[in-house]
């Protein structure tokens, strides 16, 4: 009889796992065109999770830590149950990585599954987008469109464990200028890429260098977001050769458009200052 007692005792300790589920609020967007739906899902969230998206329905399965809570999830259009062309998952805010388990499939009933685990003390924040398009000219399409029409030769080099695949890219035509120890460089259009886990390689078109020599064809610095609130993102950078190492803040709208950027990174000894504006 000791020994059971033992055992409950010892089995009463170890956290249970659980699962909880909500519907998603139905939420009209009369700016998005016919068949493009849009899914922004927020919660707070303890520890570990795993999370299922399938039709209007998101399922919670807690392994550690606190229950998750729904802090206003809400879908132009349930998640689709069957093939649609241009899905995405885009981290809008978080604290952590969300990692992408299944994407939506006919071997699955078509359900979206992610994990996060979030190691900092207390509730964090997370909020993703998850967006596709099922208008009658994407589901009339045989396969789906390449990621990009134009070549990746442009493509910057990027960090290790990124997936352009996962990645949600912004653009700006603008200029701005680079500063190294008081020596400058134009800088043209931007580009930036940031993964699902956090990863985020952002490149400029660059014009002549010193002395009026030509320059390469991009600059590009790779790093991870520290955080973002709204349309502000923080990242920590460093540059392509790996020597300079600063934070980089980005301004960017909901239409995938960078507004502006800038940067201070240092090794100690020399200094870069970037500043960058859309026109």
């Amino acid at each position: 009889m000791r020994y059971w007692v033992i055992a409950a005792a010892v089995l009463s300790a170890i956290p249970a796992s659980a699962d909880s589920r909500f519907r998603i609020t139905i939420m009209p967007r009369p700016e998005l065109a016919p068949g493009k739906g849009l899914c922004d899902i927020r919660l707070s969230i303890d520890n570990e999770v795993q999370i299922t998206l399938r039709r209007d329905m998101v399922l919670i399965h807690t392994v550690s830590g606190e229950d998750t809570r729904d802090d206003g999830s809400d879908c132009n259009a349930p998640l689709p149950d069957h093939d649609v062309q241009n899905f995405s998952v885009q981290p809008v805010d978080s604290r952590s990585e969300i990692h992408i388990l299944q994407r939506p499939s006919a071997r699955d009933d078509f359900g979206l599954v992610l994990r996060v685990v979030d190691s900092a003390s207390g509730f964090g924040r997370y909020h993703f987008r998850v967006s596709w398009d099922d208008s009658p000219d994407s589901r009339a399409l045989d396969t789906p469109p390449p990621i990009a029409k134009q070549a990746d030769t442009d493509r910057p080099p990027t960090p290790p464990g990124f997936v352009w695949n996962n990645a949600i890219e912004y653009r700006g035509h603008g200029l701005g200028q680079s500063l190294l120890d008081g020596h400058g460089q134009r800088l043209g259009d931007v580009r930036v890429a940031i993964d699902l886990g956090g990863k985020i390689v952002v490149s400029f078109a660059t014009g002549m260098g010193r002395g009026g020599r030509a320059a390469p064809h991009q600059v590009y610095f790779t790093g991870s977001v520290m955080s973002r609130e709204g349309a502000r993102i923080r990242a920590n950078m460093v540059t392509d050769d790996q020597r300079l190492h600063g934070t980089m803040t980005l301004s960017v709208d909901e239409k995938n458009n960078v507004n502006s950027v800038t940067m201070s990174a240092t090794d100690g000894q020399d200094h870069l200052r970037i500043t960058w504006d859309r026109q």
